[in-house]
C-alpha cells in the first residue's frame, strides 16, 4: 500500500476480538486505536477538528492553533495541524505524561504548562487567556466543541457496525474524558438498535458516580466536571473502575496477550467484564482501547504500587 500522507492513515483501526475468559460466554472486542499514526484515538479528533475549523472560516493558512488537552488531543491536533502548516500552542497540566509532551513537541508545537493542582480546568482557563493575546488564534475547544463527538459518529461507530455485521452489539463500554468519543459513538449505536446498552466508565477520584474529585494514577479519563456532550446520549450506566483494578489489566494484557494498551484502555477491559457479569450468555460487548502503554513508561505503568 503506498500513501502520500500518514493522515491517510487514520482511522479504519482494527477490531480485536479478546482471547480470553470473559463471564457467561459472552465476546468482548476492543477497537485498537493505537493503530493510528499518532498513537491514539485522538487522531480522529485532532483531524475533525482542524478540518471543521478550515470549513467555518475560522482556520487560514495564518492562524495560531490553541488547545488546552491531557496529551493524546494535543498529539493529534499537532499531526492535523502540521499537515497544513498552523502554528500550534498546547496548554497541558504538568502531571501528564513526559512521553505524550515529548511527542507533541517533536510535532512541532510549542508547549505551555499549568500546575497539576490545577487540572484540566485551569489549562482551560490559560488557553484562553493564551488566545485573547494572541492575533488570528483559534482555540478548538475539545471539551465544548461538537465537533468532538461528531468525530466519531461519522468515524469510529460506523466502523465498528461495518466489522461486526449482523451479530449486533449488545454493548458499548468506554472511557469519559472530554465525553466526546463515548457520547458520538453510543448516539449512532443508539441509533442502530436501541437496545444497545451504553456503559460509560470512570477512575476513582471522577465525579460522574457522584464521588468527590482528587487526582488517580488512570490518565486519559476521568472528569472535573460533567461534559455538555452527555446531554444527548442516553447512559445507562456508570462504572467507576479503581486504579489497581485498571493496571491488572493492563499488565494481564501485556502478559497473556502481548498487547500494549494503556492505563485508560485497562479500566475499559475492567469495566466490560463486570458488564459481562450481568448481561445475558454470548452477549457481544464492545469497547474502545484509546492508546497505548509506551507512552506512559516513565510512569512505571508495569509496576505494581507498594
Amino acid at each position: 500500500m503506498i500513501i502520500q500522507s500518514v493522515s491517510q492513515l487514520i482511522g479504519n483501526t482494527p477490531l480485536l476480538e479478546l482471547p480470553i475468559d470473559v463471564p457467561n460466554g459472552s465476546h468482548i472486542y476492543a477497537k485498537l486505536e493505537m493503530f493510528n499514526p499518532g498513537g491514539s484515538i485522538k487522531d480522529r479528533l485532532g483531524q475533525y477538528l482542524i478540518q471543521d475549523g478550515i470549513d467555518k472560516g475560522k482556520i487560514n493558512d495564518q492562524t495560531t492553533i490553541i488547545e488546552p488537552t491531557a496529551g493524546n488531543t494535543g498529539i493529534g491536533v499537532a499531526l492535523a495541524a502540521q499537515q497544513h502548516h498552523l502554528p500550534t500552542i498546547l496548554v497541558v497540566p504538568e502531571k501528564f505524561s513526559y512521553e505524550k509532551q515529548t511527542l507533541m513537541r517533536a510535532l512541532g508545537a510549542t508547549i505551555v504548562n499549568t500546575p497539576s493542582e490545577g487540572g484540566i480546568k485551569e489549562a482551560i482557563q490559560k488557553a484562553r487567556e493564551i488566545a485573547a493575546d494572541t492575533p488570528n488564534s483559534y482555540v478548538p475547544m475539545q471539551f465544548e466543541n461538537p465537533a468532538n463527538p461528531a468525530t466519531y459518529y461519522h468515524t469510529l461507530a460506523p466502523e465498528l457496525i461495518a466489522d461486526l455485521g449482523d451479530q449486533g452489539i449488545d454493548a458499548f463500554v468506554a472511557g469519559a474524558g472530554s465525553g466526546g468519543t463515548f457520547a458520538g459513538i453510543a448516539k449512532y449505536l443508539k441509533e442502530q438498535n436501541l437496545k444497545t446498552k451504553s456503559i460509560v466508565v470512570e477512575p476513582e477520584g471522577s465525579i460522574l458516580n457522584g464521588g468527590p474529585a482528587h487526582s488517580h494514577r488512570t490518565e486519559g479519563i476521568g472528569v472535573e466536571f460533567i461534559p455538555p456532550f452527555f446531554q444527548e446520549v442516553t447512559i445507562d450506566e456508570t462504572l467507576t473502575i479503581p486504579d489497581a483494578d485498571a493496571f491488572e489489566q493492563v499488565r494481564q494484557m501485556a502478559a497473556t496477550q502481548g498487547l500494549f494498551i494503556g492505563s485508560s484502555s485497562g479500566a475499559a477491559l475492567a469495566a466490560s467484564l463486570k458488564v459481562a457479569e450481568e448481561l445475558p450468555a454470548n452477549s457481544t460487548i464492545v469497547t474502545v482501547f484509546p492508546d497505548s502503554s509506551e507512552r506512559y513508561m516513565s510512569e512505571h505503568i508495569y509496576e505494581k504500587e507498594a
